[in-house]
């Protein structure tokens, strides 16, 4: 006899070994230690929002118990596996008898003798010896003796059940519920016989090939008396193989980026399904919101889309949307990706510039060219138009966005004073404030949507921070919060971002900004087009919203009001389907003048000022040359400061430089005191020194000029 056949003939001696076995769990524990490999998010009512995969080296689905799976399953794996499983004990006697047969007279066959108690008994690691040792003969003894065990403390009902749901079916499928919901689409209960016949198949060689799947399967089949369906066979097999990597089905999949953010916050660790702050109907109107913009906005070359939606009090996400659902880069959360923040961070400038009473909604302010010597060079900054207003009040300024306004507001507060209120108010400047200058005031920082909505959620409770909240909260009345700009002129930076008269001069009357009720909102686009953006609040939410491409690739002519904004008014009107935002009552240290400007073109108004700060009459303070610059001519090119040099590639008498200005009457221009051309532009044949253009009119009184110097080549 071979000695590796003596177990399957000495099985007499088989209750006389002992095997150190730890410990028999029964059904409750069972499930307890195997639990899904995807962790279920709830919305705030607890209806399941989405599944968030946390084991990555297993795929289960969720416990079956043994009456919601189908019939024709059990019957193709008892079929397979053990025919005898109702008559045995936990050993096949007969199928041990056979095996030992066969190996006795050809050591090539291996017929198995295993039943399901003793491959359940390995599957629960029954057995403390290793792997490999597992199917020599000291380890068949090992499961026998746990599979009488598990057959005294566990019914065939309880064995069959935990088998189906601990058994691997293929590759990371683990469990009936992960094969039956990714291969199969559906619920174990509703599997045919054709597909059972194909997970019975796959029980018993997990990586078979699907050649050797579909015969096994129809050979199962044909013992069933089943062979009429052998004929389809190959499609439905090739059709579940191809979804390996499908999700679930059923599974929810509706905030799969915020899903991520809770687990990253750590609030997914405990195991059990996480109740978050998301409202789920608000989400799918986010995303349907999303999906429904960028296809109106294909042929500008918009691919992404993200939003967030906030509650004003308790700063409770109500809806996130990281990407579109049919984005290039589904992965990526664009709503924490860092991107250009553009126009948006105005309102918080503005906002301090006031509350330090460097400037009132009323002030002037001048909209003409700007040069900006930095570390760097020159900073020259433009409007989004490339064109200049002369002198323009606060409120215009911020309203309609105006770019070089904003610069000369940042003058005055100073670019590290400003950097430090935004990091104050939770925005993720993580370098240095000399790397931003200037520019900051425009948005060269790299912010991410989450952080910039709670932001202006801050400046819609008046100034005061607070972190956002990812799960619901019990607390009633006021959170507490961090005062990081003026309560009084946040109202007022509130009331310019509501004022659609003010924005008209940029954006119209009607726009998608335009809402029937009180609302607050600015929009934003970063250089060449890359995203845009919509931030505004009502008097309960705070939504902002980030269109771009996943890429970083510009739009084509899409600005926040065409692309961003559509997104924000629909969201809006779905917050306050039931009630309609009002605006904030007026704080009592703030008080109302009806204004007249004298000398530039603002309109008669109603203004609002910090009590003390107040106006009834706004005119230029001068008349002098130096301040009365409305109607004046400018040097537009080349920016006083430049260093320019001569190309050495180019003959000279070919390097000319543009004279360009705006604004005035007759012009003349003069280089070095001397008259050069006439008109508003001009072409100057450069020459080597320290140069000064002059810009004169028909009088000889100077308008505007430069300063350059041009280097000679070096030979």
């Amino acid at each position: 006899m071979k000695k590796s056949a003596l177990w399957m003939v000495g099985l007499g001696a088989m209750l006389l070994t002992t095997s150190s076995i730890a410990r028999y769990p029964d059904l409750p524990t069972l499930q307890h230690e195997n639990p899904a490999s995807e962790f279920i998010v709830q919305d705030r009512s607890g209806s399941p929002l989405q599944a968030l995969r946390v084991n990555f080296q297993q795929r289960r689905g969720d416990w079956i118990p043994l009456s919601h799976i189908s019939p024709a399953l059990q019957r193709a794996v008892l079929a397979s596996e053990d025919q005898r499983f109702f008559e045995h004990g936990g050993v096949d006697w007969l199928a041990v008898a056979n095996a030992a047969w066969d190996q006795l007279w050809d050591q090539r066959m291996h017929r198995g003798a295993s039943t399901l108690s003793m491959q359940l008994a390995d599957l629960m690691g029954l057995s403390e010896r290793p792997s490999m040792q597992r199917r020599s003969w000291q380890g068949k003894l090992d499961q026998a003796y746990a599979a009488y065990q598990l057959e005294s403390l566990f019914t065939k009902a309880e064995i069959l059940e935990a088998y189906l749901n601990l058994a691997p079916f293929r590759g990371e499928l683990v469990g009936i519920d992960a094969v039956a919901r990714v291969l199969f689409q559906k619920q174990a209960n509703a599997l045919t016989m054709q597909e059972a016949a194909l997970a019975a198949a796959m029980l018993r060689a997990p990586n078979a090939s699907a050649s050797v799947l579909q015969q096994r399967a129809c050979s199962l089949l044909m013992s069933m008396g089943r062979a009429g369906q052998c004929g389809s066979l190959g499609y439905v097999l090739s059709t579940a193989l191809s979804r390996m990597q499908a999700p679930m089905w059923d599974q929810p999949q509706s905030a799969r980026h915020y899903a991520r953010l809770l687990q990253n916050q750590g609030l997914t660790s405990d195991g059990a399904n996480l109740r978050s702050s998301i409202d789920a109907t608000l989400q799918a109107e986010a995303n349907r919101a999303v999906d429904a913009t960028l296809q109106t906005l294909n042929v500008a070359r918009v691919s992404d889309a993200a939003v967030v939606v906030l509650d004003n009090r308790s700063g409770e996400v109500l809806a996130y949307v990281g990407a579109s659902s049919g984005s290039s880069a589904i992965e990526v959360d664009h709503a924490r990706a860092k991107r250009q923040a553009g126009s948006t961070l105005k309102p918080f400038l503005y906002a301090q510039a006031i509350g330090e009473k460097r400037l009132t909604a009323a002030s002037l302010l001048d909209d003409s060219p700007l040069n900006l010597a930095t570390a760097g060079g020159l900073y020259v900054p433009q409007n989004y138009d490339q064109q200049f207003s002369g002198w323009v009040s606060v409120r215009t300024a911020l309203a309609s966005s105006l770019n070089i306004p904003t610069v000369r507001t940042l003058e005055m507060v100073q670019v590290d004073r400003f950097a430090n209120h935004l990091r104050a108010l939770g925005l993720p400047l993580d370098k240095a404030t000399e790397h931003y200058g200037f520019s900051l005031a425009l948005g060269s920082a790299d912010i991410d949507l989450l952080s910039l909505t709670n932001a202006y959620r801050a400046l819609a409770n008046g100034g005061c921070y607070s972190p956002v909240q990812f799960v619901p909260s019990d607390a009633e009345g006021s959170v507490a919060c961090q005062k990081v700009l003026d309560a009084d002129a946040s109202w007022i930076v509130a009331d310019i971002l509501s004022d659609r008269q003010a924005r008209s001069y940029t954006f119209g009357l009607d726009s998608a900004l335009s809402l029937p009720f009180w609302a607050a909102v600015k929009t934003g686009t970063s250089k060449d087009m890359r995203d845009n953006w919509a931030i505004g609040f009502s008097d309960r939410y705070t939504v902002g919203v980030w269109v771009g491409n996943s890429d970083g690739s510009p739009m084509r002519n899409v600005s926040g009001v065409t692309g961003a904004a559509p997104i924000w008014h629909r969201m809006m009107r779905t917050l306050h389907d039931n009630a309609l935002s009002v605006p904030p009552a007026m704080p009592d240290n703030v008080v109302a003048r009806v204004v007249h400007y004298e000398g530039v073109p603002e309109a008669d108004r109603t203004e609002y000022f910090l009590a003390g700060t107040e106006q009834e009459l706004i005119r230029l303070a001068t008349k002098n040359s130096t301040v009365q610059q409305q109607g004046r001519a400018r040097i537009v090119s080349p920016a006083s400061g430049s260093i320019l040099a001569f190309d050495p590639d180019i003959p000279r008498q070919h390097q000319l430089l543009p004279l360009r200005a705006t604004g005035g009457g007759q012009l003349y221009w003069r280089v070095n005191g001397q008259p050069y051309a006439e008109g508003a532009e001009a072409w100057w044949a450069v020459q080597p020194g320290r140069i000064t253009v002059e810009l004169v009119d028909e009088k000889g009184v100077v308008h505007d000029s430069v300063t350059l110097q041009v280097r000679a080549t070096i030979n």
